[in-house]
């Protein structure tokens, strides 16, 4: 919904009725991840995608019957054997979508998620998208100290307790997958406790975390460091360069970098606490002990999802003597990627970035780091429950 919040707040402002049709699981090749969206407005206009062509028509349609019969539906694309071509996934994947009505002004929690999006304030949107039909569509907005709807005002047949102790805990989760910026599948109790998908009587929430941009920042002013911070900002990071040298740390030498500070490694990052977060990437670039060690002292204490420095074998060890020395465990130490990046073979800066980066993508996404050529299981990686289990739906391509 990110990709779209400008457009959405615009038909929400205008008092314009429309639907949003969302990626909410997803299974082996599928073209697009949870969050992915598609929204079309009482008009017939269109934005966004769930799926970068394959069931975009059908998924239009659901839409244009959601916003007439105002009845939220999920619905599950995959992929037949006998009948490879009528499904449209012929990649073999399997999307679950979960389309859902919107009028303005009807739903708080929908109003607050879109409002929030679009002013790029971090909010979780939680909607119960598999459970009593009662429930199905109903949402709560979640923000880091606040949340705005409640499940209690859908009509939904089940003593208020129940009901309370639900929202209780998908609240709960909800802020949890905010302060990781995870959006996924949580399946609940009805009366909110944690439960098996395969158990009775259970509701399927689907989280979606707004989050800004994750962090990149990239200590050492180094050439090698301006492929990386290339890099970073095309897959999507907000890249920062930290150096203590003025000389080097300069707008001019790293003009993709969306910030060049010029401080000491570890001060900076303790000036930074409450903007990092679990996906934050730290690429430590300097490998000189003076700027290194107090940098991942700290580094490695803290809740980032990636720390990796450069330099040697010889390096590495010493480095890791240094950091046993200031009192570090081994397994803070195991958490750090030395030598950074994966043995690609790499020289020039360029080829060291896309190690780099090929390191923390599958780092991020559980990849094996192995030619998908040596295999034939699936080329993406499930780190997430699919959403409840569905027959595909078979359409025109």
């Amino acid at each position: 919904m990110q990709d779209i919040a400008a457009q959405l707040n615009a038909w929400h402002a205008s008092g314009r009725s429309f639907a949003v049709a969302t990626v909410v699981g997803v299974s082996g090749s599928a073209p697009r991840d949870p969050g992915a969206a598609l929204a079309v407005d009482e008009s017939g206009e269109a934005i966004g995608s769930v799926s970068g062509g394959c069931v975009e028509g059908v998924v239009y349609e659901l839409c244009q019957q959601a916003i007439a019969t105002g009845v939220p539906v999920l619905e599950r694309f995959g992929f037949s054997d006998e009948d490879a071509f009528a499904v449209g996934l012929t990649c073999g994947g399997v999307l679950d979508v979960f389309v859902q009505p919107v009028v303005p002004g009807a739903d708080p929690a929908i109003d607050a998620g879109i409002a929030y999006t679009a002013s790029g304030t971090p909010v979780a949107l939680a909607r119960i998208i598999a459970g009593p039909d009662a429930l199905v569509g109903a949402a709560v907005a979640v923000t880091a100290d606040n949340h705005h709807g409640s499940l209690s005002a859908a009509p939904a047949a089940m003593p208020a307790p129940t009901t309370m102790s639900l929202e209780r805990s998908v609240v709960a989760e909800a802020r949890a997958m905010l302060d990781a910026g995870r959006t996924g599948t949580v399946v609940l109790a009805l009366d909110g406790r944690p439960c098996d998908p395969t158990d009775q009587g259970t509701v399927t929430v689907f989280v979606e975390s707004n989050v800004p941009a994750p962090r990149m920042i990239v200590f050492g002013a180094i050439d090698f460091a301006a492929a990386v911070v290339r890099i970073g900002r095309f897959l999507g990071y907000h890249v920062t360069v930290c150096d203590a040298r003025p000389v080097f740390a300069t707008a001019r030498r790293f003009p993709d970098a969306h910030e060049v500070v010029v401080d000491w490694p570890h001060r900076y990052l303790d000036s930074q606490l409450d903007r990092i977060d679990g996906r934050t990437v730290l690429c430590v670039l300097t490998h000189d002990a003076k700027f290194d060690i107090p940098l991942l002292e700290r580094a490695l204490r803290l809740p980032v999802g990636y720390v990796g420095a450069m330099g040697s074998r010889r390096t590495h060890r010493d480095r890791n003597a240094r950091l046993r020395e200031v009192g570090l465990t081994d397994a803070e130490i195991a958490r750090l990627r030395s030598p950074i990046g994966l043995d690609l073979g790499a020289r020039t800066p360029e080829e060291t970035a896309v190690s780099v980066a090929a390191e923390i993508v599958a780092h991020r996404r559980g990849g094996s780091c192995l030619p998908l050529s040596t295999g034939d299981g699936p080329i993406h990686h499930d780190l997430a429950a699919v959403a409840p289990k569905r027959k595909p739906r078979p359409h025109a391509a």
